[in-house]
């Protein structure tokens, strides 16, 4: 049960980690005249930051553990 924690502490900290690299004023740093392949540079950001947030919160959700359930006792418990 131990390591079911660590992990599900792991997406906190991933989950808390993403909502600040999505706060303006960090995202202003990025709102730059700049493209990149014809993108605007805050476009590329954005959509970098999401797609390994859900790419992280996909590999920690595949290495979580089955919780077992016990029908008379419900979950597993510590």
């Amino acid at each position: 049960m131990a390591e079911r924690r660590k992990i599900i502490a792991s997406m906190l900290v991933l989950t808390l980690f993403g909502a600040l690299l999505l706060v303006p004023p960090l995202v202003n740093v990025f709102n730059q005249p700049i493209s990149h392949f014809g993108m605007p540079q805050i476009v590329i950001y954005l959509f970098v930051v999401w797609l390994l947030l859900i790419l992280g919160i996909a590999g920690l959700t595949h290495l979580l553990p089955p919780e077992i359930v016990d029908p008379v006792n419900g979950p597993e418990a510590d």
